[in-house]
């Protein structure tokens, strides 16, 4: 890996044109052709790293999407409010989840936001543990992306785990 030619180095051109690369499809599709591709790569993952290994790239993935997202879609807001308006409005565009801000103490860096409808998990069954690893990591590259701040963000309710909602608790590092 240290010193191998990179192939995929994230760029947001890897999102490509998909006016051309779709004219009839369209942007859009299945949310059981997207978890097929995340639960079956995770299951991968989990063989050959462990779940530990699994979840860190999980959530390192997550945190560079996040971070690239902002970079590329939310950018330009001054303040939490206008933060969070932008975020709420992308996610719900896009598909991926209803986005709240539950509690809010930005000069502590402290704050819990749920997802409803998220993409990773509404509608799975009940396993007794959290799943969303990858959307911890991609609210953490959110908010370093909007701070400038390192943060921690855990999963502390989930769909999976009988709650109908996702909830993240975010602490500044």
């Amino acid at each position: 890996m240290v010193g191998e030619e990179r192939r995929y180095e994230f760029t947001w051109d890897l999102l490509g044109d998909l006016e051309l690369g779709r004219p009839n499809l369209g942007p859009s599709v299945s949310l059981e052709v997207y978890r097929l591709m995340q639960y079956c790569m995770r299951d991968v993952l989990e063989q050959q790293l462990g779940t530990e290994g699994a979840d860190r790239v999980f959530y390192e993935s997550g945190k560079l999407a996040g971070m690239k997202f902002f970079e590329n879609v939310i950018k330009g807001c001054e303040g939490l409010s206008q933060f969070v308006a932008a975020v709420q409005g992308a996610l719900k565009e896009l598909k991926v989840g209803i986005f709240r801000v539950e509690r809010a103490e930005p000069e502590k860096g402290s704050f819990v936001f749920s997802v409803f409808e998220d993409a990773d998990c509404s509608g799975l069954p009940d396993i007794d543990h959290t799943v969303c690893t990858y959307d911890e990591g991609f609210i953490a590259g959110l908010m370093e992306a909007f701070t400038g701040d390192v943060h921690d963000v855990k999963e502390v309710d989930c769909w999976c785990t009988g709650d109908r909602t996702c909830r993240f608790a975010v602490e500044r590092v």
